[in-house]
């Protein structure tokens, strides 16, 4: 499930950018179809990437992780 909660935390993310997901991709130097399933929740993607991601976003690991906790804890209620 914590694949899910991440992409979420991602296109939260990527959307308040106003960023399509191909012009993303491109800016990270990742795959669109990869982000997109990233996003999809489909991807047990690594630390490598999740770092990249959040680098694209300009937050730290921790504030990405943060925001994938709190959809988590959201769903939960």
């Amino acid at each position: 499930m914590i694949q899910v909660f991440f992409g979420i935390a991602c296109r939260q993310q990527r959307e308040q950018m106003q960023v399509s997901q191909e012009k993303f991709a491109l800016s990270i130097g990742m795959d669109r179809t990869y982000y997109a399933s990233v996003e999809a929740g489909k991807r047990n993607i690594s630390i490598q990437n999740i770092k990249k991601i959040a680098d694209g976003f300009g937050i730290s690991l921790a504030e990405l992780m943060s925001e994938t906790e709190k959809i988590e804890r959201s769903s939960k209620m």
